[in-house]
């Protein structure tokens, strides 16, 4: 808690920024400087004093954006701080999981409308409030507040959604050039002053994603297109066509350069050069009218008709002759028989039904405009859920010469000053009373009685001026004055000023007293119409006038209706309070956020702090008061079901400061309390939901009242029971999932196991089928190659030679070489083959084989003559009897065979013992 001191400081507006500093921190005892108290309600004491000085720290080390409880003030810097309005910036301040810890901006506001959008906490409907004095920077917080919509109300993953939220802010932010070059002028008090209220509505769906948005506007001040005040302009749109023309269309709309137009004071001025491009290259195209069909739209403010009336008609694409006599000639119905009378008009009446012809196309063409821009962003009725309102209105005016305009702007001040007075100032104090909480209530400036003399029943200001134009008499400006003070003697906000020298009176505003002319003042009130000229403009050959001005009476929804019949209803002030009712009707239905938007100075210039106008300015807004009740109030109000519903499932949070961090609560986390209505009871319940979340929190007999601070912490709470429950959904999940992903693996392991295992028999099987085949074909082949050597056998009758058996004088060989010698007879073929091998025995041990397997006659190796075959390997196919024969059959064989073996004599010698010879020649025995 910051110290409290007493006393006011004596700086001046021309004290240095460190002298001030130094002023700040004594008064506030030197703990926080005074440029970082980023709320008001630390300011301690909460004076205007106080306040005024730390706002003017901030101020000068360009902080320009200040919390004050439940309002945002806002200094104009009255210079390009792009920094400070950067798309990075806007995401950052989207994305805090705490926006209100960040610096104060109009983000954070943007952001919390946002965040309250989507959390559906009842009014969901959100409405940002941004008021202030003409010049504070209203509407360039307003611009800001929509491009930043624009940006957050719009799906990181849907491109499409992306796209629609980027073509709706581009055709609003398009369209503001247009409805402030139609809609703003210069006054004596800002150089962009709008003329005219407007509320934008911001359409969400139920993603909260941008849709659509609508505008409607209030009390376009089309008065002034005809007459302007001292120092005053016109509207941008005019000089911007008379500057920004170029050749070609100056001969087309008759705008010679240098000439001088009495309803286009001050073209001097530049300002509207930054804006033209844009104007040509959006609104004068093709779809909004084309260059020829503005240009008809521009009066021309000649004060003699006689010298304008030709250029007026082919401008407007009428006869001449037609628009002369109707602006000369005034036609009355009188009579039973409602006989028409024609009279000819004074010089006055006619430059009174000219300026009336050039205010009525005016304001037609001006909700036309509206019309096509709410046609291009406005979605489909069952497209949107939601809305967020931004509400720009023209700030509290007091000049020189004050009329009905001004008592109009004044009075919408007043309305919405009250709605943040019942909001809350009166209403919260007062439910505190009702609901039973201990509350010292603090004091604040009501506006209401200023209310009640403007609007009140049965006797106000307007009352009387709508009872003086039903009257059928000629309007007095000195009688409407005795009148108002006559039947309003006494009331505290009625003031007079007797040194006035013209007729007037005094209303004493929230932000200040304002003097009133009542010369002219029922005529603007009327706002008569001649229906002849109505008549005469639905007769037009222009496009977009018979668009304005429709033929069919089906068709006429703007034309205003006659005032014989309705003239209580009609008249300006009458139209303007319905409207205001209609507006405040939205407003109450929503929940409010209020900016206040501060001017530090008159000449529109940075790093100027004039102390004074802008102690004018917090006084007359109640800041003071704000900031009080903000710093001790509970700002969030809930029924006892709404914060049941919600809240209850914060009864899961218990088991958080149990021992077991992750054991389930008694009764599970699945019980529901009942809906409860007595506090004792909710009492019980409040204290069970917020056992694991402290909280500063009020319970009355129908609500829930805490802070915002409080709201945030519940809030947070409950995203933590849903991340806590989603995490257990997630688990269970997850452990279903990997349950059924290991029955699945199991499944398939089987399934492969058992495709496999049949795969191998089949395998298997294929492969005993294969070799049960080749051992078939083999055995066939063996049968059948046993076969044919049978064949080759079959009817040879074995000759034994006489040679053959051993001689007598040889001795019987040993028992073993009887064994080697048969053993070398049964494997004869054998032996043959690798006698006559490339490898293997050679010289006597071959010749020995060879014998063996011929079983030729040992004792007389000169009888026979074998040769071997070395030069050669391998074997060839032989058929022969070795029982001691040497005759040889080979039926169907290449080999020839002799019955007996005689001698080494070619001619003497065939079969295997020629084969035999012709392979071992002589030399190789």
């Amino acid at each position: 808690m910051l110290q409290q001191v007493n006393g006011h400081g004596s700086g001046s507006a021309a004290h240095s920024g460190e002298s001030l500093r130094e002023d700040l921190q004594e008064l506030l005892g030197g703990e926080v400087p005074p440029q970082q108290l980023n709320d008001l309600t630390k300011v301690n004491p909460v004076t205007l004093e106080t306040v005024l000085r730390c706002l003017q720290a901030r101020y000068m080390a360009d902080t320009f954006y200040t919390n004050a409880g439940c309002t945002l003030v806002a200094m104009n810097p009255f210079k390009p701080v792009p920094q400070l309005y950067s798309p990075e910036l806007m995401r950052e301040y989207h994305a805090a999981s705490q926006p209100q810890t960040l610096k104060p901006h109009i983000f954070t506001v943007g952001e919390q409308t946002y965040r309250n959008v989507k959390s559906l906490i009842e009014p969901v409907n959100q409405s940002v409030v941004v008021s202030g004095e003409s010049g504070a920077g209203k509407t360039w917080t307003s611009r800001c507040l929509m491009k930043f919509y624009a940006v957050v109300a719009a799906s990181p993953t849907s491109w499409e959604s992306h796209k629609v939220a980027e073509r709706i802010e581009q055709r609003i932010l398009n369209s503001n050039p247009v409805m402030e070059a139609f809609g703003n002028a210069c006054t004596l008090r800002n150089s962009n002053s709008s003329r005219f209220g407007k509320f934008i509505q911001l359409q969400l769906n139920g993603a909260q994603q941008m849709t659509g948005a609508a505008v409607q506007t209030y009390l376009l001040e089309k008065t002034r297109v005809a007459c302007q005040a001292p120092s005053e302009r016109n509207f941008h749109i005019f000089y911007q066509i008379y500057k920004g023309a170029h050749a070609e269309e100056r001969v087309r709309w008759h705008l010679p350069e240098g000439a001088a137009f009495s309803w286009l004071p001050h073209p001097e001025r530049t300002l509207e050069g930054l804006w033209l491009g844009f104007l040509y290259r959006g609104l004068f195209r093709g779809d909004q009218g084309g260059h020829a069909s503005f240009g008809h739209r521009c009066p021309h403010p000649e004060q003699h008709l006689s010298g304008s009336v030709g250029t007026s008609a082919l401008l407007l694409g009428l006869p001449e002759d037609h628009l002369l006599e109707t602006l000369q000639i005034r036609t009355i119905r009188a009579g039973r028989g409602q006989q028409v009378f024609q009279k000819p008009c004074s010089q006055a009446e006619c430059n009174t039904r000219r300026d009336c012809l050039a205010k009525l196309v005016y304001a037609r063409l001006f909700d036309w405009l509206v019309s096509v821009i709410n046609s291009s962003i406005c979605a489909a009725p069952d497209s949107w859920t939601t809305f967020i309102g931004l509400l720009d209105v023209y700030g509290f005016e007091s000049f020189p010469s004050n009329s009905l305009e001004q008592l109009c702007i004044n009075y919408a001040n007043e309305k919405l000053q009250q709605h943040f007075v019942a909001h809350y100032l009166r209403a919260q104090q007062e439910e505190y009373a009702v609901e039973g909480l201990e509350w010292s209530f603090v004091s604040y400036q009501d506006n209401q009685p200023c209310l009640d003399l403007i609007e009140g029943s049965p006797v106000s200001i307007c009352s009387l001026i709508n009872e003086e134009c039903r009257l059928n008499r000629p309007s007095s400006a000195a009688q409407l004055q005795t009148r108002i003070e006559s039947a309003l003697t006494g009331h505290p906000r009625l003031g007079r000023d007797r040194l006035s020298p013209e007729p007037s009176f005094i209303v004493l505003h929230y932000a200040g007293p304002v003097r009133y002319r009542t010369v002219g003042l029922v005529e603007k009130n009327k706002d008569p119409v001649p229906p002849e000229l109505t008549r005469l403009l639905q007769q037009s050959q222009d496009p977009l006038l018979k668009v304005l001005f429709p033929a069919d009476p089906e068709d006429k929804s703007q034309e205003e209706p006659s005032g014989q019949n309705r003239a209580p209803v009609l008249t300006v002030v009458s139209k303007f309070k319905a409207s205001l009712e209609q507006l405040l009707q939205v407003l109450h239905g929503t929940t409010p956020h209020y900016i206040r938007c501060i001017k530090p100075n008159s000449q529109a210039q940075a790093q100027i702090f004039h102390r004074e106008e802008v102690l004018s300015q917090l006084e007359a807004c109640g800041l003071v008061e704000t900031i009080h009740i903000s710093a001790a109030g509970f700002p969030i109000r809930v029924s006892h079901r709404n914060f049941m519903e919600r809240y209850q499932l914060l009864r899961r949070l218990r088991p958080a400061i149990t021992p077991s961090p992750h054991g389930p609560c008694p009764d599970g986390g699945r019980s529901e309390c009942p809906p409860c209505t007595e506090p004792a009871t909710l009492q019980g319940l409040l204290q069970e939901i917020l056992h694991a979340l402290p909280a500063p929190l009020h319970c009355g007999r129908t609500k829930v009242f805490m802070t915002d601070s409080t709201l945030e912490l519940l809030e947070r709470g409950r995203a933590q029971v849903l991340e806590q429950c989603a995490r257990r959904i997630q688990r269970g999940w997850r452990r279903h999932r990997c349950r059924t992903q290991a029955r699945r693996r199991r499944a398939a392991v089987l399934i492969q196991a058992a495709v496999r295992s049949w795969l191998t028999r089949k395998h298997v099987q294929q492969l005993h089928a294969a070799a049960t085949v080749i051992k078939r074909a083999w055995r066939e082949w063996r049968i059948r190659m046993a076969f044919l050597a049978s064949e080759e056998l079959d009817g040879v009758e074995e000759k034994h030679s006489p040679h053959a058996p051993c001689s007598p004088g040889s001795s019987p060989l040993p028992p073993a070489q009887t064994r080697l010698q048969g053993a070398i007879t049964h494997l004869w073929p054998l032996g043959l083959a690798l006698a006559n091998a490339a490898v293997g025995v050679h010289g006597f041990q071959r010749k020995l084989v060879v014998f063996a397997c011929l079983q030729l006659p040992v004792g007389s190796p000169r009888s026979c003559a074998v040769q071997t075959a070395q030069e050669q390997a391998g074997v060839l196919s032989i058929r022969a009897l070795p029982q001691g024969s040497i005759r040889f059959h080979c039926r169907k064989s290449p080999l020839r065979y002799a019955d007996t073996c005689p001698g080494p004599s070619p001619d003497s010698v065939t079969g295997f013992n020629q084969i035999l010879l012709e392979r071992h020649r002589p030399g190789h025995v």
